[in-house]
């Protein structure tokens, strides 16, 4: 479940950044594509998200915290897209972004017992 987790963010991480780029490029029905098919693997991460939470005995403080900060991953997604597709600013959703994201891999890389290199 975790390498399908995984998968899914990675992908999704793509996708964001190819929407990005056919935004900014001016290819809006590329982009709209593009975005339908991101807003699918933000389903597919947060049922797998949920599936890894499932199988947690004890949910500690850490899980809910992951948890909040992949939703916001997913949250400053959005509105980085939605805001380059209006020609708004999107400086404080990328320092939001940088941070979320930061934080989501700390702690799902290094301190969640389920994570590759916790001991």
């Amino acid at each position: 479940m975790i390498h399908a987790h995984i998968t899914t963010w990675i992908v999704a991480l793509i996708l964001f950044f190819v929407a990005l780029s056919l935004n900014k490029s001016g290819k809006t029905k590329g982009a709209k594509i593009v975005q339908m098919i991101l807003r699918l693997f933000y389903l597919l991460i947060i049922a797998t998200g949920v599936g890894l939470l499932s199988q947690v005995s004890i949910i500690d403080w850490k899980y809910i915290l992951k948890a909040v900060a992949g939703l916001w991953v997913i949250g400053t997604f959005e509105m980085i897209l939605t805001r380059v597709k209006n020609d708004r600013r999107t400086s404080v959703f990328w320092i939001q972004f940088v941070v979320a994201f930061a934080l989501a891999l700390y702690l799902g890389f290094a301190v969640l017992p389920m994570s590759f290199l916790h001991p």
